[in-house]
């Protein structure tokens, strides 16, 4: 399969695992995690807040490398995959704020300018082009970025994979854990980020020289 029918069929097979999330399994995942796990949200909160330090971690070491390349050094292999992750992260910021728009989901607590929840409302639906913070659920953003960064980790760094699957499956549970996302966001936050860093590494490597081991 070529790399295009990959990604087709990965695209496919997410789509139907999202909607599946979202007919059966955000709504009592969400409900359970209000009744049980509400006493816990500061653990979660923890974990959930990773993708909230690397994503500025891996700008402050460009700027530091760019430093660096500026007054005449080469850029070593580690220091070409940590720009090219900086560059994934911020490219991925663009298209995860489009689809929030498009999409405008709700969240399923109220976090902000008293928003309609699940909790709260009984509400969880879409509201296309609604606009406003309320209505940004659809994709998590801090799982866009945590899989906007590992991802060209896992690809350019195959025997630290098992790292990048840590750091992943941290922020997907502390984000779940906290009820700031329905299952299907982080699916699809999961899948776009991903996508974004496998692109980045694609272009990086057919513009200039391979990276990936």
């Amino acid at each position: 399969m070529t790399d295009r029918q990959k990604w087709g069929t990965v695209l496919l097979i997410w789509l139907l695992f999202i909607a599946a999330s979202f007919l059966w399994i955000d709504r009592p995942v969400a409900l359970f995690i209000h009744d049980k796990l509400e006493g816990y949200r500061t653990i979660f909160d923890v974990a959930a807040r990773l993708p909230k330090v690397l994503g500025p971690l891996v700008v402050a070491c460009t700027i530091i490398i760019g430093v660096w390349v500026f007054a005449g050094r080469g850029m070593t292999k580690v220091q070409t995959v940590i720009v090219i992750s900086a560059i994934s992260w911020a490219v991925s910021d663009v298209p995860e704020n489009w689809l929030k728009f498009a999409f405008g989901r709700t969240w399923p607590e109220t976090w902000m300018q008293d928003n309609p929840s699940l909790i709260r409302d009984g509400v969880d639906n879409f509201n296309p082009f609604h606009g406003g913070p309320g209505f940004a659920s659809f994709p998590s953003g801090h799982m866009v970025a945590i899989c906007a960064i590992m991802s060209v980790y896992w690809i350019c760094w195959p025997r630290l994979r098992p790292i990048s699957a840590i750091c992943i499956a941290l922020a997907f549970f502390g984000l779940l854990g906290a009820n700031y996302h329905f299952v299907s966001d982080l699916l699809a936050g999961a899948f776009l980020g991903t996508l974004v860093g496998w692109t980045i590494v694609t272009l990086w490597n057919a513009g200039v020289r391979p990276v990936g081991a």
